[in-house]
């Protein structure tokens, strides 16, 4: 059969160039069941493992069917947690780059002001987590009359956070007529039952899997006592010499004290964990995806929202407790159709949770020996040479995109009357520049920005020192980062 490719649905060229410059070549089995549907602005409950790609299949028809002139929000993600609500938000900002989609992500642990003036400008798509959502909606923050799509993701991880009642608290204070897309791993009763309720005769789409974990991840178990469990890592490590690994333990606690063992044996790691404020998190999860370091020791936190393709390994250094933890933990190996490793740790007394989470995945996880001294000995060389090594910075799939984008800072904004029709109209107007070339724009009170795509910025920040903008004449220069 003949590889589909982006080109082939009824997407605008601003959607597919966007694609192009992220490197998405052909969809995946997700996306190529979604789109067309989704396109057709007809409900959907997608059932489909984590990894599969489903942030795009809902965020490229929905970057496609959102009008640009509308400033209230017209499509609600909702998230379990705030990493994947910023990730979300990022995601949907590249695909509609060129279309000039501007997203807002909203989350808790963060001072609630500055997520309400960003909701007063123009935002096409909102996504956050359940509490903060309704937490807008409640005080009048975020404007639901122009909503037209809502997506539910993660719906069983929603589940498993206690945050059902609030999504369905949300629902009922949107407008009946849109569209609802839910996605989610697994559908337990309580999302059936969610989709039966708020859904109009919904497509299910579930794409057949290898049971909850992908064939791409080798799963093994090994038998230790809990006080054996650091010497044994660090063996494991030496043996097994991963180019990028998450550690994951059941509490903080765990995560800081496992963290500072590996940074004395100066190993390359970092940690993420709840009580970690907001913008450490965000900013160590950055790091880590850019491979600024190798070893990331976290709590379930990270379960969700970690969306790299080239973590190598995953190891559970404390077995989760919850089935539906495992698959989560371990989904973050094997992505992208690439191979990855799952190594569980378990103490004698956790075998009752090992066998749940066995018959959750449909399969007995192979119990492997503790590495040898003979195999820690001739693996110690090269474990020392990738650790004295510098670390390789990967590119993100956004950095294409961005590179020819400089954003541009004008004082003036709603206070000179002043719109985002009127940039365009003037910036549009300069010789060698067109509509296509504008991209983000944001208008505040007393200060505007607008990215400039395609290599154009300079050629803008020129003409527009010396153009005015419904006659004001406006200082500019390059925004700062």
């Amino acid at each position: 059969m003949t590889k589909r490719k982006f080109t082939d649905y009824a997407l605008s060229d601003e959607i597919v160039r966007a694609l192009e410059s992220l490197g998405f070549t052909s969809p995946t089995e997700v996306q190529n069941e979604v789109i067309p549907v989704a396109l057709k602005k007809q409900d959907l409950v997608v059932k489909s493992q984590t990894g599969s790609g489903k942030t795009a299949a809902f965020g490229i028809p929905i970057c496609e069917m959102v009008d640009w002139a509308e400033n209230k929000p017209q499509a609600l993600i909702l998230s379990p947690t705030r990493e994947l609500a910023v990730q979300v938000k990022e995601d949907i900002t590249n695909i509609g780059r060129y279309k000039r989609i501007k997203a807002t992500a909203v989350y808790g642990k963060q001072p609630f002001a500055p997520q309400a003036a960003e909701l007063k400008q123009k935002s096409h798509v909102v996504v956050g987590t359940p509490g903060r959502v309704l937490d807008h909606i409640e005080k009048g923050t975020l404007a639901l009359d122009r909503l037209s799509y809502l997506v539910i993701d993660e719906a069983d991880e929603m589940l498993n956070m206690g945050f059902i009642d609030q999504v369905e608290a949300i629902i009922h204070e949107l407008p009946k007529k849109r569209v609802t897309m839910l996605f989610s791993a697994t559908l337990p009763e309580d999302i059936k039952q969610l989709s039966n309720k708020h859904m109009k005769n919904p497509t299910d789409i579930e794409i057949k899997a290898t049971g909850l974990t992908t064939d791409k991840i080798d799963h093994y178990v090994m038998e230790t006592a809990d006080s054996d469990k650091t010497a044994l890592l660090h063996n494991l490590m030496v043996v097994e010499n991963p180019d990028s690994c998450i550690i994951f333990c059941r509490t903080k606690d765990r995560v800081d004290q496992l963290c500072d063992d590996l940074a004395d044996l100066n190993y390359p790691v970092d940690k993420i964990h709840g009580g970690m404020e907001q913008k450490d998190r965000l900013d160590v999860m950055n790091e880590f995806k850019r491979g600024e370091f190798r070893y990331l020791v976290a709590t379930d936190v990270a379960a969700r929202g970690i969306d790299i393709d080239s973590i190598t390994h995953v190891i559970n250094y404390d077995l989760p407790l919850e089935k539906e933890s495992y698959v989560h933990r371990t989904g973050r190996t094997g992505r992208a159709g690439k191979k990855g490793k799952a190594i569980t740790l378990v103490t004698p007394f956790e075998d009752k949770f090992l066998i749940e989470i066995e018959s959750y995945i449909g399969f007995s996880i192979p119990r492997i020996k503790a590495p040898s001294n003979e195999e820690k000995s001739n693996s110690q060389a090269d474990f020392e040479k990738k650790l004295a090594a510098q670390p390789t910075i990967k590119k993100s799939k956004s950095d294409q995109l961005n590179s020819q984008i400089m954003k541009l800072y004008f004082n003036g904004g709603k206070k000179k009357k002043i719109r985002a029709v009127d940039f365009v109209g003037t910036i549009a107007k300069i010789n060698g520049v067109s509509a296509e070339d504008i991209g983000i724009i944001t208008i505040q009170d007393t200060v505007s920005y607008v990215e400039i795509l395609n290599g154009k910025g300079p050629l803008v920040l020129k003409a527009m020192k010396n153009t005015t903008i419904k006659g004001k004449q406006l200082k500019v220069h390059e925004a700062l980062k």
